[in-house]
């Protein structure tokens, strides 16, 4: 497809997968970002081409507002405040503009859409699905990412992408993110040398921020860069006193300690997880205690399961189940992740944990070689996904 520039007029209809609308022009169909179904809009088209079955847009003015319209809570990813001064917004707040039960009520819409064209439900199958706040949200809705990743502008200052671009656009503060993200100040603080960081906030029982926060530099190397440069990453460690902060070695991909442990120590129930800077946990602070327990009430009981833990990440949902009596194999491409499983569920004599491709894995002869094996009960129970 080609960049398209033209703006347009068009009445937006029901809600998309990736927080886009569905309009109508000429017949052809039209995703558009950053409106409200029901709206009337200017859009500006952003991909298009003659013979494509569908356009992208987004909308740079509101005609004919919907009442679940508000003023973006993130200045950043404003669409209307960009396109007023002739930019584009940074992606990663879809819905941002809309009020938060509408938000609710559209994720609704799009996972029953899922649902019936993925599984092949329809409506009399579906149970009355509902999206819910979590314990303890923010009133806003914003306040929930542990985990963010900023990129580096060209003259070194954290940034993000807009929608489907390479460019690296500023950024003063991350709303979606703990207070604790923002209170690292990385905005003003000189990243040249780096291509990205990773903060990562640890939290307690209660998803709560319940430590230091730990900042993964990966250094920005490539043709004539020369290499590491080691004096950056001493001066991005001096300009961050409230964090311990490691880096990621481009070649070997093993992490390096700069200051304090290269992990955090996540707390979920009774258990602790230890995560290193690239390694996996959910971004949301009460995603594992809500998740855990969905599957722990879903499955119920767990005693004498078989279960095959796919893309596990750090043990997360292995360590809920083999305590609880399931035969567990936790599975995981990621090297860090894998390694973090090992250690988290070294306890666990129920648990064999396999680093390696999971589509392999399923196809059985050839599976990916085995990081470290638990006793294990083969033969109890059938095996649940």
């Amino acid at each position: 497809m080609t960049g398209g520039g033209t703006e347009l007029d068009l009445t937006l209809g029901p809600i998309a997968h990736g927080g886009h609308t569905v309009a109508r022009h000429e017949g052809r169909v039209v995703f558009v970002r950053h409106g409200v179904p029901g709206e009337r809009v200017r859009v500006r088209v952003t991909e298009a081409a003659p013979t494509a079955s569908f356009w992208r847009a987004d909308v740079v003015a509101v005609l004919d507002a919907s009442p679940d319209r508000r003023e973006h809570p993130w200045a950043e990813a404003d669409a209307l405040a960009a396109a007023a001064v002739g930019s584009v917004p940074v992606g990663g707040a879809e819905f941002g503009h809309i009020a938060l039960p509408r938000q609710r009520e559209l994720k609704r819409d799009v996972l029953a859409e899922q649902l019936r064209r993925l599984a092949g439900l329809d409506a009399a199958d579906l149970p009355a699905l509902e999206v819910e706040a979590v314990p303890d949200e923010d009133a806003s809705g914003l306040r929930w990412r542990t985990r963010v990743t900023f990129d580096v502008t060209a003259d070194g200052r954290a940034g993000m992408h807009p929608h489907r671009s390479d460019v690296v656009l500023p950024v003063r503060t991350m709303p979606l993110g703990v207070p604790a993200v923002d209170a690292l100040g990385l905005p003003g603080v000189d990243l040249t040398g780096a291509a990205r960081v990773e903060v990562a906030v640890p939290t307690d029982r209660q998803g709560a921020p319940g430590g230091m926060p730990l900042v993964t530099v990966f250094p920005a190397v490539g043709p004539g860069s020369g290499g590491v440069d080691e004096e950056a990453l001493r001066r991005i460690v001096a300009d961050l006193p409230g964090a311990a902060v490691c880096w990621h070695d481009p070649v070997t991909h093993e992490i390096h300690a700069l200051r304090g442990d290269p992990w955090v120590t996540e707390t979920v129930g009774e258990r602790r997880y230890r995560v290193t800077g690239d390694g996996f946990w959910q971004v949301h602070r009460a995603a594992p205690a809500v998740l855990t327990a969905a599957v722990r009430d879903a499955l119920d009981p767990v005693d004498g399961l078989t279960v095959q833990d796919l893309y596990a990440g750090a043990g997360l949902f292995s360590g809920l189940l083999a305590a609880a009596g399931a035969a567990v194999t936790s599975v995981e491409a990621a090297r860090a992740a894998s390694a973090d499983a090992v250690r988290n569920l070294a306890d666990l004599p129920e648990v064999t944990v396999r680093h390696g491709d999971v589509a392999r894995y399923l196809t059985g002869p050839g599976r990916s070689g085995r990081a470290r094996s638990g006793g294990g009960r083969p033969g109890r129970g059938r095996p649940r996904g």
